[in-house]
């Protein structure tokens, strides 16, 4: 639905401030519909799911309701676990930063009790909190609840699944009768309804209706990736499909600088968010990334909430996160106004619980992908150079070039080695060199449920020839990699001794052999030869253009792999 501007909806200057430093560009539907009524005074029942912005809708009118010059509770905000109060004093703290002596405190089980003493008795207007501590302090005389104007109960439902009733009851009976109540929650359980009844005041019903709790334009799957091989696979995927903006989320602030600091190393144009990056700071790399001058932003959930970019391409969730509501709102970043997204996960051993876990609170099946190859990277990489230089080529959107060209012809070069050369040197220029990582010698694993389709060969010798294979019953054999039906291997008399990269062959084949793009199979590399895999009816051919060709600047041979001599 469209939705009008914050500065519509009856907001005060200080908070519209806030909300423009933040980059919120629009309310969502909740909070649309939510902020008029709230600060008109009437008690709310917001029926919304996670991922919804609900935090921003209770949050602004409370906050719009704060006498500053007070030092007492005048806002009270249940929740039904720390992480959850901690997040949400947090925004308090982001959408109240242009409000002069605001003071917000989390109060939780677990942490210090003389911490949190201090901080009601200094005064804070707005507390943000658990039911089993909150009473405590309620008990002890520590928070005194008698002027709280407003009480706000985050996720009613889930703090009544959770057993914190009694404690509900005991804390709501505690309040002035003529304060307002919003409570939000995802479901209208019973014991919602029974808590309306006895402390709601004729709420206003806000419900905005999701069938699941997933966006559905979002492709969502994971890879099976072991800690250290995650930047590489993420290169792979990232090279495969280069995304116009991507968020990469971590769960903790030194995962999001070493992600950070890897993928800067490898030429992506990254910055990071997290905790310990000062307002100043979040700004500008929020309005790098809005720009596109940012293409990766790699965030920690607390950091990235309040983001509100509709051209985000692709999510990935370098960490699993610990909680599903985490999940859905890290998801909830791409695939926003009609566009298609993707989410993509990365877990490894136990972390499948967890995603098992997802999938059932999101009612949505997370597919199992594999890892792209060096050698398939590399094949893309050369399509979308041939696609990029076939549209310029068309466009007539380039310089002639011609007395530099004319040079290269007199000295006896060839126009398709100096358009050979050319895009060489693009590609060395635009690309990285893979990295093998251990997955890359794994069998290939089946889906959850299904069966093994393929083993890959674990090792191989100098020559290829010779390697151990899995047999059915768990023993090794040897012989000579299998070749795959309808392929040809080829033998190519150059290998890593001389420079050659997977890209060269790929680029070649491609390019002069006039291989289709994408028929290449597997390319293995040796010191002083290569093996190459290409469709069987291409062979001929292959051997035919490939005959005056160089590769590296070298001359070499091809031709059909005969096997150990």
């Amino acid at each position: 639905m469209d939705t009008p501007p914050f500065s519509e909806l009856g907001l005060p200057p200080a908070l519209l401030s806030a909300i423009e430093t933040l980059g919120y560009e629009r309310p969502s539907p909740i909070q649309a519909m939510s902020i008029p009524p709230a600060l008109e005074g009437h008690d709310l029942l917001g029926l919304s799911a996670t991922g919804s912005g609900k935090t921003a809708a209770f949050t602004l009118p409370a906050l719009a309701s704060v006498d500053t010059a007070a030092r007492y509770p005048q806002v009270l905000i249940l929740c039904p676990t720390r992480e959850l109060a901690v997040q949400v004093c947090e925004e308090v703290h982001r959408l109240g930063a242009k409000m002069k002596d605001l003071h917000a405190t989390p109060v939780y089980g677990g942490a210090p009790m003389d911490r949190q003493l201090r901080a009601l008795r200094d005064g804070a207007q707005v507390v943000v909190g658990t039911p089993g501590r909150l009473l405590d302090h309620l008990r002890r005389g520590s928070f005194d609840a008698s002027r709280v104007r407003m009480a706000i109960l985050d996720e009613a439902d889930r703090m009544l699944d959770m057993g914190f009733k009694e404690e509900m009851d005991e804390l709501l009976a505690a309040l002035p009768a003529e304060r307002q109540t919003l409570f939000f929650s995802a479901t209208m359980s019973p014991g919602v309804s029974r808590l309306i009844k006895s402390f709601g005041k004729n709420p206003k019903v806000i419900e905005i209706e999701q069938k699941s709790r997933t966006v559905s334009t979002v492709e969502q799957s994971y890879f099976e990736v072991r800690q250290r091989s995650k930047v590489e696979v993420l290169s792979r995927i990232l090279d495969m499909n280069p995304p116009r903006l991507g968020i990469i989320f971590c769960n903790t602030k030194r995962s999001v600088d070493e992600c950070t600091e890897d993928l800067v190393n490898r030429g992506y144009a990254a910055d990071r968010l997290h905790g310990d990056i000062t307002q100043q700071m979040r700004e500008r790399v929020l309005k790098r990334f809005r720009d596109g001058a940012v293409e990766l932003l790699v965030a920690t959930d607390v950091a990235a909430r309040g983001l509100d970019i509709d051209e985000i391409d692709i999510v990935f969730n370098y960490d699993l996160p610990t909680d599903p509501e985490d999940y859905v709102h890290r998801i909830g970043r791409t695939g926003r106004a009609g566009r298609s997204g993707r989410a993509v996960s990365f877990v490894y051993g136990r972390d499948i619980y967890r995603l098992q876990s997802i999938e059932r609170y999101t009612r949505q099946v997370i597919k199992r992908e594999r890892i792209p190859s060096v050698e398939q990277v590399e094949g893309r990489r050369a399509d979308l150079i041939f696609d990029n230089l076939r549209e310029r080529l068309e466009s007539g959107k380039f310089d002639a070039y011609q007395d530099n060209i004319d040079r290269l012809l007199e000295q006896g070069h060839t126009p398709t080695d100096i358009a050979g050369a050319l895009v060489t040197m693009l590609r060395e220029a635009s690309g990285r060199e893979g990295s093998p990582i251990e997955e890359d010698r794994e069998p290939e694993k089946p889906a959850r449920g299904g069966k093994v389709r393929d083993a890959r060969p674990f090792e191989n010798d100098e020559r290829g020839f010779r390697t151990e294979r899995p047999r059915p019953g768990g023993k090794f054999e040897r012989g000579p990699i299998p070749n795959e039906a309808g392929m040809t291997r080829m033998f190519v008399s150059l290998g890593k001794t001389h420079g050659v990269l997977p890209k060269d062959i790929v680029g070649m084949m491609y390019r002069e052999a006039g291989l289709p793009d994408g028929s290449l199979g597997r390319i293995t590399l040796f010191p002083k030869h290569s093996l190459v895999d290409v469709p069987e009816q291409f062979a001929d051919q292959a051997i035919r253009n490939t005959r005056n060709s160089k590769l590296r600047g070298k001359a070499f041979r091809m031709d059909v792999d005969r096997g150990p001599v």
